[in-house]
């Protein structure tokens, strides 16, 4: 199956849910990561941890898009999340829980919001033991050229 088919899919699943899933799961799964990496939607947050989030995986991802939203000043309507947990991660040569986190957006990115964000994030994580000293969350500012929706750039 070709990369775009894949992306395709691993898109469908993420606006329609899992029943618009027409290849094996494996395949989106795998599809799923770096089509997201992309950063194709505005705002988005990435969290990569090795903590396990297990069966309140869904609810972490629920209160980060709201946290986000309200953080930035956006409609959760624009939100996506990504959260790869139960990866391998160390910090300063250890395996103790940590969290590396990206948060990208068409404007927005500023110091009040990024810290209202880090807090949020942080307090989240919390939950899952993962300590606030051990959480890296970076900011990207997007320019409108750089960003691809629906077909065409949001610059035009």
């Amino acid at each position: 199956v070709g990369g775009s088919a894949l992306a395709a899919a691993a898109v469908a699943v993420l606006v329609r849910g899992p029943g618009a899933l027409t290849l094996p799961p494996r395949q989106v799964a795998m599809a799923a990561a770096p089509c997201l990496e992309d950063g194709a939607t505005d705002p988005s947050l990435f969290v990569t941890t090795n903590a396990v989030l297990g069966e309140k995986k869904g609810a972490f991802m629920q209160a980060a898009s709201k946290a986000v939203a309200k953080c930035l000043g956006k409609p959760e309507s624009y939100v996506a999340v990504c959260v790869q947990d139960g990866q391998d991660v160390i910090w300063g040569g250890s395996d103790a829980p940590c969290a590396l986190c990206k948060v990208l957006s068409l404007g927005s990115i500023n110091l009040e919001n990024n810290r209202a964000l880090t807090q949020e994030i942080s307090a989240l994580l919390a939950e899952f033991d993962v300590p606030q000293d051990r959480i890296y969350v970076n900011f990207f500012d997007l320019e409108r050229q750089n960003v691809g929706y629906n077909g065409a750039t949001f610059a035009g």
